[in-house]
């Protein structure tokens, strides 16, 4: 049977991974993962606290090899390239962190000018122009000589976003976006992510356990089980929540202890008693 996990379509996905392990020295955190991300959809790294969300985007964007398996960007095995070919790869990705993690000391134009006076020629007047423009994208372009003191969190995530725009990535990868965030800013920024991919034809890969931004933004995704780490469901969250067959997935989705489901006498969607 086709593993439907992976894309059997007649396009190659932009990010595939295969059969991947990821460790820290003895501690396995995930194992044997496989899964596509097609192009212009925003894929979700799903599951509770622990499970290894966070250390799966880390191997995506390159900070961390994996024990075993591959990732392949276009085809090609991004860990078998040279650190040349692995620079040039990650140049396609842009990356929102948690935090926003822009640095304190320079304006919000400055961050967001960082990556294009580091990777690019461009002459100072074009990267003002640029940082403008990517700026007015996410709501941002008044902002553009204040420090990240003097803007509130929902401002920094959207000036993180704007710096994770700054190289025209063809991958943006976000990292618990709406964490922190109060539910109509939470609710905004999804509104600009949705945005973003159908005006820019971004492919988004987000880390979240906000199940309302899940819901609303995602159209696939992975559920990474902290106990057999590994992915035990595949899916739009939306779909999971209604028809995946296992109770910790069904547990999750419903914000419910999988022994109050048991409790209450009800069967996993799609299985019978």
């Amino acid at each position: 049977m086709a593993d439907p996990r992976l894309n059997r379509g007649g396009e190659a996905p932009l990010l595939a991974v295969r059969n991947v392990t990821l460790a820290f020295g003895p501690k396995v955190i995930q194992h044997d993962l496989s899964f596509d991300v097609r192009r212009g959809s925003i894929f979700a790294l799903m599951g509770g606290s622990g499970c290894g969300k966070s250390t799966v985007l880390k191997s995506l964007i390159g900070l961390l090899r994996p024990r075993a398996g591959r990732i392949l960007v276009d085809s090609e095995d991004y860990w078998a390239a040279s650190e040349a070919r692995r620079t040039a790869i990650g140049r396609r990705f842009g990356v929102l962190f948690q935090s926003g993690a822009l640095w304190s000391s320079l304006t919000v134009g400055e961050n967001v000018a960082l990556p294009l006076q580091m990777f690019t020629r461009l002459p100072a007047t074009a990267i003002r122009r640029l940082v403008e423009l990517k700026l007015a994208l996410v709501g941002m372009e008044h902002a553009i000589d204040q420090f990240p003191s003097d803007i509130s969190g929902g401002m920094k995530k959207r000036a993180g976003l704007a710096r994770a725009l700054a190289m025209d990535p063809d991958v943006l990868f976000f990292d618990e976006p709406s964490a922190g965030l109060d539910p109509i800013t939470s609710s905004r920024l999804d509104d600009l992510i949705l945005n973003l991919r159908d005006g820019l034809g971004a492919t988004i890969v987000i880390v979240s356990h906000e199940l309302p931004s899940l819901f609303a933004i995602a159209d696939d995704g992975i559920f990474l089980d902290a106990q057999t780490r590994t992915a035990i469901a595949h899916g739009a969250p939306a779909a999971l929540r209604d028809t995946c067959p296992d109770p910790q997935v069904e547990a999750f989705m419903r914000r419910e202890r999988p022994e109050a489901l048991a409790a209450t006498g009800a069967s996993p969607k799609g299985v019978s008693q």
